[in-house]
Order: structure tokens, then sequence, then C-alpha cells
């Protein structure tokens, strides 16, 4: 699995490479199919809050799938933080989803036979 990380209106500093790398390496145990994440952060300049907010997106690629996520936080951190808890969710349902139908098909076959 590789991880590739960009920056956009800030700078890329090596704790938050660390700390991304850390959050996206642990996607791994939900999906052992991930090919390559890529990992974008920096400041959302779309928004009609006051203060700084920050933006993690993420795109996930899989046995051909792409699975994109994004989300705003006041903090970084936090932002990283929900992009990693939804990306969870949804792999721990495409596996679901995935063993749901290897078991509807071998149901299939037995009823063949």
């Amino acid at each position: 699995m590789t991880i590739t990380i960009t920056h956009r209106g800030m700078e890329l500093t090596p704790a938050i490479r660390a700390y991304a790398e850390e959050k996206m390496f642990s996607l791994e145990k939900y999906a052992h199919t991930i090919q390559h994440i890529d990992v974008e952060v920096g400041f959302d300049h779309h928004h009609q809050q006051k203060g700084d907010i920050f933006l993690c997106g993420v795109s996930v690629n899989m046995d051909g799938n792409v699975i994109r996520v994004e989300r705003q936080a006041e903090d970084l951190y936090k932002a990283i933080d929900k992009v990693r808890d939804h990306l969870r969710n949804e792999l721990a349902e495409e596996k679901n989803r995935l063993v749901d139908r290897k078991r509807d098909a071998m149901t299939e076959e037995s009823i063949e036979v």
C-alpha cells in the first residue's frame, strides 16, 4: 500500500505527515486490498465560518473501486480523524457486502447440486 500526501495553502510539517500516514495505515486492517491512498490536507477557503477551517480529503483505490471522503474541522488533526472514521465505516460496509455476495454464491451453488 502506498500513500501520497499533498498540501494546499499550508506547510506540510513532518508531524502532520506522520499523523496522516499513521491514520491511513490503520485502515489496512479493514481492507487488505487497498493499493493506494491519496491524502490532501489544507485550508478550506469556501466556507462561511469565521476563523481557519481545515480540509482533509482522501481517495482510496482498491480493486478498481475508488472511495472518496472529504471532511472539514477547525483543527487539521480532527479533520484527519473524521476522514479516517468515515473511511473505516465505508470499508467495513464494503467488506460486509463482499462477504454477503460470497455467501449468496455459495448458497446458490449448494441449491443447484
